[in-house]
């Protein structure tokens, strides 16, 4: 076992820089380069201060010295393979530079970011395992039965709604003020929420988590929960399951004790990639819901070709998918130990 996660660690570091390299050269060579954008905010500036009226365009334009300078202060004046060399370099303090757009280090941009969908990932991650496991294990036990049928049909409707329709749709009824106004929408706490108790902190921020969760956990709550449902049925049904019950053990000892383990298997496997949720976010749940999150984060830098804030963003996501991986693996053996890794 030890070997093993030797040999994955040692694995993690071309892995890393594959991810990377492919990223940072896939960025930089994609048109509307940061010094284009300021380029062309500057014109537009200059062209708007004459009052936007015909004109010369050369008498606003840019001189070929001050976009050397520019490109020589935000380091675009060096071959792209230099650039990825620095960029490694300076990742061994962890330093992401400069954000093009907030100018502010990429490392506080990110952490500013952070807090909302860490909260909302390891909220997404605890009720995932926490419903689905055992609405799983009692759809396998039904397996054929009227709730095994109502359920299944609710979560594939549930899987089929695009988590868009389902925000605008939860917030035209229950947030908008056309039907109910029995939750708020916008930021993730109330205005007066420093002045709250400890439980007053809890209930505000719950009412606050409750519609942008809902569409968080939409599509994965019903697919581990099939997942769940179809793994146990599929232990339950095989030889060693049968034997014991003929021994006579109860029906819970055989359940929890011989099917369970191994129906969790293909849980497992899947659970390194619910790291990914802590930095992910989801673009159109924050987007609706107002909340300025990594989802957002990452689709404004896209928009501003905002290099550094996106290969910081890529770099974690990497490293939580990478480490991920790996502790989907020591779970696998942990759950079976026959399971052995050489």
């Amino acid at each position: 076992m030890l070997t093993f996660i030797l040999r994955r660690l040692v694995l993690l570091i071309p892995t890393f820089f594959g991810i990377t390299l492919i990223s940072f050269v896939i960025i930089n060579l994609a048109p509307g380069s940061p010094i284009e954008q300021k380029i062309q905010a500057i014109r537009f500036g200059a062209q708007g201060e004459r009052g936007g009226g015909g004109g010369d365009r050369g008498t606003f334009g840019m001189n070929e010295e001050v976009i050397a300078a520019m490109k020589k202060q935000y380091g675009f004046d060096k071959p792209i393979h230099e650039r990825y060399i620095i960029w490694l370099k300076n990742l061994a303090r962890l330093d992401f530079g400069e954000s093009f757009k907030y100018q502010e280090p990429v490392i506080d941009v990110i952490v500013s970011k952070f807090p909302v969908s860490l909260q909302f990932g390891i909220a997404s991650l605890f009720l995932t395992y926490l419903i689905c496991i055992p609405l799983g294990m009692a759809k396998a036990t039904r397996a054929g039965s009227f709730f095994d049928a109502a359920s299944g049909i609710v979560l594939y409707l549930a899987y089929a709604i695009p988590p868009l329709v389902l925000g605008v749709f939860l917030i035209t009824f229950f947030a908008g003020g056309s039907y109910f106004s029995w939750f708020p929408t916008g930021l993730f706490r109330s205005d007066d929420y420093e002045n709250m108790t400890a439980w007053g902190q809890i209930v505000d921020r719950a009412h606050h988590f409750v519609l942008p969760l809902i569409c968080y956990l939409i599509g994965g709550f019903a697919e581990l929960t099939v997942l769940m449902r179809n793994s146990l049925l599929d232990v339950i049904n095989q030889d060693y399951v049968r034997t014991a019950r003929a021994k006579g053990l109860s029906e819970n000892k055989v359940l929890y004790k011989h099917a369970m383990r191994n129906a969790l298997i293909p849980i497992a496997v899947n659970l390194g990639g619910f790291l990914q949720v802590f930095l992910a976010g989801s673009l159109i749940v924050e987007t609706l819901f107002q909340l300025d999150g990594l989802g957002q984060l990452g689709y404004t830098s896209i928009l501003a070709r905002d290099y550094n804030v996106i290969m910081g963003l890529i770099f974690f996501n990497a490293l939580t998918l990478m480490i991920g991986r790996l502790l989907s693996d020591i779970t696998y053996v942990l759950i079976d130990p026959r399971i052995d890794f050489k």
